[in-house]
């Protein structure tokens, strides 16, 4: 990781699990572990009808709350979306947008991803834009050409002064949830394609500057090694973030690192 141009960031996707009842023993636990990471950012993104609770059981912890998912509207009918206007008077700042679940179960495709982006941005949210391979598309080899059109689509019409709060994670689709992770040295090539298309449309400067995470199943055992990556900033965990002993684990192979 290189930290002398951006910091480091865990984030964990809880997805539809936890529960508001649990919050305050995971946040406790937590604490107990990792104190206040001073030496990385911490996110949970739990379900919506979470983020109060979650909130509250963080607090003092220096946890951010982010959140899985925005509309690409700012309101109207509807139903079921939540907007980027409502999120950021929650307070939240980091939100998850085009998770492969969303593009494979929902339709999502990168148009609808781009607009999510463009609407979080708006409202100054920090997207936490992801993109990623099938197991198909890795063993045939397109991975860098398919990312690389996610990158560009993703971050279509977003101006200079908005990309320093974009955040792009690699989530090997066929890694998620499988306990396969993608070598420390594929995870890094990938994050070097994603750097370069950033390079390509806003200069070095801000490519610099723009983290990059890993998303494809990392966890207590391989976070180490793939966070020793240079174009590697953090994580978007799931399985091992549900876990707080677990979770705990990650934080503190970013703060190895670090020293």
């Amino acid at each position: 990781m290189n930290r002398k141009y951006r910091g480091v960031i865990i984030a964990g996707n809880w997805k539809m699990n936890n529960t508001p009842s649990e919050l305050k023993a995971y946040a406790d636990t937590l604490k107990s572990i990792v104190g206040q990471a001073r030496w990385c950012e911490v996110v949970v993104c739990p379900s919506f009808v979470m983020i109060p609770a979650a909130q509250k059981a963080f607090r003092g912890n220096r946890v951010s709350v982010g959140a899985q998912d925005v509309s690409a509207f700012d309101a109207g009918a509807y139903t079921g979306d939540v907007s980027a206007r409502q999120l950021s008077e929650l307070g939240i700042r980091y939100v998850i947008v085009g998770h492969s679940e969303r593009r494979s179960r929902y339709g999502e495709n990168d148009p609808t991803v781009n607009q999510k982006v463009r609407a979080a941005l708006s409202l100054n949210l920090r997207p936490i834009i992801c993109v990623g391979e099938s197991l198909l598309q890795h063993e045939t080899g397109v991975t860098a050409d398919l990312v690389t059109l996610q990158v560009k689509a993703a971050l279509s019409g977003v101006p200079d002064a908005q990309i320093r709060r974009v955040i792009i994670a690699y989530e090997p689709i066929w890694a998620i949830g499988t306990g396969k992770t993608a070598t420390a040295g594929d995870a890094a090539s990938v994050a070097g394609t994603i750097r370069a298309v950033i390079r390509k449309k806003y200069g070095a400067r801000i490519a610099r500057a723009v983290p990059v995470l890993y998303g494809g199943s990392m966890n207590a055992d391989n976070a180490k090694q793939l966070l020793m990556q240079p174009d590697i900033d953090g994580g978007l965990i799931g399985t091992a973030s549900l876990d707080p002993e677990s979770f705990a684990s990650i934080i503190m192979s970013a703060r190895q690192e670090n020293m």
